[in-house]
């Protein structure tokens, strides 16, 4: 039995929902990008303790599919969604807060003549406000998705998710432009460029801020269920029984593989991008720290306009713009090895234009068709899975990028070949993913937009 849907989720509407994930993205960004630059290049710590907890979230993922699932066999206080979402939130505002007061102690300290060392109660409080965030983001972002999936119809569900990511990385840009507003940084200061107070304000004004975007976004998105109901719509589903519905089905079970190697290779290149600029071709720091611009905001451009012309062609499902994003990214890799391989500068920013394009493109056909396998009322289970998975293959990406450019490096000696190496490995990994995807034959999923009885029934026998 499916669970009672909107009939229509309106472009308002779905902007609304949106900006949630605005916060996200500045949240993020304040999280790994502004408090870790203060962490290592302003007081000095090792990037190995910051990264261990700014990373604690990786750990703590499984979380989500246990929320997912329990949003879906619960109601507590007449939600599913909203109530995981909220206390997820609410444990990230918390986290923000106390990180905020904490690090300003860091840096009064540091600079204090001479300097005092900081207390251990001080590093438990730290440790444990990324302990509490981290718990945050495990507890609301798989409940979030599985609030989009309930609130959209199946038709609309990748327009839905689309404009929810393209929404998380307008967050990346807005929270850095306010972020550096806020906190100026001088280089070359030679001296922690900013005082205490304007980073305690700093972490106080985005927290409320935060608190303000994500309530305003989701209040009056989810309708209250009765317990009756929910469980008449869930009585005969198993945690162990849904997701072995995965391996059972081919087509899951090609999408998973799919989903695994694309997130993987797609972001093996997150962690070189800048240094192989910077090795092979010289490039200054000032302008490799432009490149997440450019890539960016050609992501935010794709998206925008597959969004738009999906709502006019039929043929642009999900299915049909993953396969475009993967071929995209397949070139992206193919330009940059013959950069680095040829030394040829002048393919880079075209790189970076076509890496824009194709993450942007990939991310909605993807995102869309986890949505479409997520059947209904186990959306929670399924999306809190699917979320656990591309968390992970995206962590071993990013790492593996690394580890690859070291080996080959070892290897060969060279810095062109090292590097080449990596951008051919991730062509050669996102072709093993386009074939997987193409083999799964979602057809009954999304390469067409079969009624929602038709999708379960394609997917789950």
């Amino acid at each position: 039995m499916s669970q009672e849907k909107p009939a229509d989720l309106s472009i308002g509407r779905n902007l609304k929902i949106g900006i949630f994930h605005l916060g996200s993205g500045m949240a993020d960004v304040l999280a790994t990008g502004v408090w870790n630059r203060i962490m290592v290049a302003d007081l000095g710590y090792s990037a190995t303790v910051v990264g261990l907890l700014t990373g604690l979230r990786y750990f703590l993922a499984p979380l989500g599919v246990w929320a997912g699932r329990y949003s879906d066999t619960h109601v507590i206080g007449g939600f599913r969604r909203l109530f995981w979402i909220w206390l997820g939130r609410a444990m990230m505002v918390l986290s923000t807060l106390s990180l905020g007061f904490s690090t300003a102690e860091l840096v009064r300290l540091a600079q204090n003549d001479p300097p005092l060392p900081p207390s251990p109660a001080l590093w438990l409080v730290i440790a444990l406000s990324f302990l509490l965030f981290s718990l945050g983001i495990a507890l609301s972002g798989s409940t979030f998705l599985a609030l989009v999936h309930d609130r959209a119809g199946p038709a609309q569900r990748g327009r839905a998710v689309g404009l929810v990511w393209t929404l998380l990385l307008l967050g990346f840009t807005i929270g850095g432009v306010f972020f550096s507003v806020m906190l100026p940084h001088h280089e070359g200061a030679g001296a922690i460029a900013f005082s205490a107070a304007s980073l305690q304000n700093l972490f106080l004004i985005t927290s409320l801020l935060l608190a303000a975007i994500w309530f305003f976004s989701l209040l009056g998105e989810e309708k209250r269920h009765g317990k009756r109901k929910l469980k008449a719509s869930v009585e005969s589903s198993d945690l162990l029984r849904d997701l072995a519905l995965v391996w059972r089905s081919r087509p899951m079970r090609l999408f998973l593989v799919y989903l695994i190697l694309s997130m993987m290779f797609a972001f093996l290149q997150d962690t070189v991008l800048e240094p192989f600029a910077g090795q092979v071709f010289g490039m200054e720091a000032q302008a490799t720290n432009r490149f997440s611009a450019y890539w960016g905001s050609m992501a935010i451009l794709g998206s925008f306009v597959f969004l738009y012309l999906s709502r006019r062609q039929r043929k642009l499902t999900n299915g049909f713009m993953s396969l475009v994003g993967v071929w995209l990214l397949m070139a992206t890799y193919l330009l940059f090895a013959v950069s680095s391989l040829g030394e040829i500068r002048a393919l880079v920013t075209p790189g970076l234009i076509l890496l824009g394009l194709g993450l942007g493109v990939w991310n909605i056909g993807t995102l869309g068709l986890m949505m479409d396998l997520s059947p209904d009322g186990r959306a929670g289970t399924f999306l809190g899975f699917w979320t656990l998975t591309v968390t992970f293959a995206r962590g071993f990406g990013v790492a593996g990028g690394g580890i690859l450019r070291d080996l080959a490096l070892q290897v060969s000696g060279d810095h062109t070949v090292a590097y080449g190496a990596v951008f051919v490995a991730g062509c050669l990994g996102l072709t093993f993913a386009l074939l997987a995807l193409r083999r799964a034959d979602l057809r009954d999923f999304a390469l067409r937009r079969p009624e929602p009885e038709v999708v379960l029934a394609g997917g789950l026998d």
